[in-house]
């Protein structure tokens, strides 16, 4: 199960660097590729809005 990114998100870049496969690309709200994501979590923890969610 990939993760995706909510309307929660403020950009801040936090779980961009943290991806250890780059599958966020950033924007107004940050989007997750499902198709490249391991579904390791670390973009989860590094949230610091909690917007990080199962998809």
């Amino acid at each position: 199960m990939a993760y995706k990114i909510t309307e929660d998100c403020t950009a801040c870049g936090s779980c961009m660097g943290e991806c250890p496969v780059d599958c966020i690309t950033s924007g107004d709200i940050y989007v997750i590729d499902a198709g490249a994501c391991t579904d390791c979590g670390v973009c989860v923890d590094s949230c610091p809005v909690e917007a990080i969610v199962p998809a």
